[in-house]
């Protein structure tokens, strides 16, 4: 009995630790089976080799064998999202964690001081970055100066309430309805004091950090993998988010007196200059920017993220002259995820999923299906067309994310094997170049 209970006390932290780990991950949005082998290969570093780990979006089963008896913990899934520069934290703890690197009492404390910790440029910066980004996407999408200052306004707006709200989690269901609500009255207003605008071009940026296209996309790669439950949660709650903000919209275009039609149907003659190509380069770079401050991106990511988002944009931009936008996200991904693991492992540049998630929201296979949704409002007809272009988007571009990882699997080990030859032919050349 002695030994038994010395050896519970002895698992108990690595039991608290490994726990705790898998939900920071699973606040991270990361893959329920990258958790469950990066919380295997931790328990395996600390000699509980017959580890057992079933990781779900909102719950965690982990269980630890010390050689006597079996240890089990079930812990909820993650409350909140998290940083981008929690994010990065918790990665390096479970870098660690796989070497073995890491006290587990110590590994909590690190972990339960991330979770606690403030933003890095504060609710201030958190607004400035909103309204930033906000306009950054709004030149990808128009030039017209009129929806770039609608963009900029309704941003801070919206970051506003973002930032007031944190903390607060029983708001934190209702917020993309009184955020897309507050929005589209205030869009629908300004439609009827003629002020010209585009409501397709002004409605999306300011709501963009709202838009599940990353919920929506590792959704579909779970299914991929045979991840029936996390992946149909994924996909479930992601549309659920969506309604959420297309109910607010709607619910702000009738305060006003408009119908859901007009939603879709109202809109503005804008001044586009075809001479300002650069402006969607541009806005791209001022979109970068503006997650780094909103997100609170780790320091030294920023050259990073906008590397990755540059490369999103491109690959989109000119495969869709080719095979449509609608499929341009699938060759898009396919770059960016070999690409974010090559600046994470080779290059020692903040984690994947810090360039990776941003990438989402430049190929915007949310904003593609919130208009759909809004069109099924108004037409169903034409919206349940529009859902299945937005499914086959979202498709596309899970699709490029399971060939992207694959991508690099093949090649970090064609890397390492060029490695290891030169590295062979180094020795050689020494070697002979030392005899007499």
């Amino acid at each position: 009995m002695a030994n038994e209970k010395s050896s519970s006390v002895k698992m108990f932290p690595l039991l608290e630790f490994l726990s705790q780990l898998g939900q920071a991950h699973l606040a991270c949005g990361e893959q329920t089976a990258i958790v469950e082998m990066i919380l295997r290969g931790s328990a395996n570093a600390y000699g509980a080799e017959k580890s057992k780990v079933i990781a779900f979006p909102t719950a965690l089963f982990l269980s630890l064998y010390d050689g006597e008896k079996e240890h089990i913990t079930l812990a909820e899934g993650p409350t909140k999202n998290l940083r981008l520069d929690q994010i990065g934290e918790v990665y390096k703890i479970g870098e660690a964690a796989e070497r073995g690197d890491v006290d587990p009492e110590e590994g909590l404390k690190h972990l339960q001081a991330i979770l606690q910790e403030p933003a890095r440029f504060g609710i201030a910066g958190a607004i400035a970055g909103h309204i930033v980004l906000s306009v950054g996407l709004a030149m990808v999408l128009t030039t017209a100066l009129p929806n770039l200052a609608a963009a900029a306004l309704l941003g801070a707006i919206v970051g506003a309430l973002k930032s007031f709200h944190h903390g607060q989690s029983v708001l934190s269901v209702p917020l993309p309805v009184v955020a897309a609500g507050v929005v589209s009255t205030l869009v629908f207003l300004a439609i009827q004091w003629e002020y010209k605008i585009d409501p397709l071009y002004v409605l999306i940026p300011p709501l963009v950090t709202f838009l599940p296209g990353a919920r929506l996309t590792l959704g579909m790669v779970e299914l991929a993998f045979g991840d029936m439950v996390s992946g149909s949660s994924r996909l479930i709650t992601g549309f659920v988010q969506l309604l959420l903000l297309v109910i607010g919209l709607v619910a702000g275009a009738v305060i006003v007196g408009y119908t859901a039609a007009d939603l879709v149907d109202v809109t503005q003659t804008t001044l586009e200059d075809p001479d300002l190509w650069w402006a969607g380069w541009l806005g791209v770079s001022v979109f970068g920017l503006g997650v780094y401050l909103h997100f609170s991106a780790p320091p030294g990511s920023l050259p990073w993220m906008l590397l990755v988002m540059l490369v999103a944009f491109a690959t989109q931009h000119y495969t869709a002259t080719l095979v449509g936008t609608t499929a341009s996200g699938f060759f898009g991904m396919m770059v960016v995820t070999p690409l974010s693991y090559l600046i994470q492992f080779r290059f020692k540049g903040p984690p994947a999923m810090v360039t990776f998630l941003p990438s989402f929201w430049i190929l915007v296979p949310g904003a593609l299906s919130l208009v759909s949704v809004k069109t099924m409002l108004s037409d169903r007809e034409a919206g349940i067309d529009g859902l299945v272009t937005a499914l086959f988007a979202i498709v596309s571009i899970a699709l490029g994310t399971l060939i992207g990882a694959s991508l690099y699997k093949w090649l970090s080990d064609t890397l390492g094997w060029w490695q290891f030859q030169i590295g062979r032919a180094s020795r050689s050349l020494w070697q002979k170049n030392k005899r007499p």
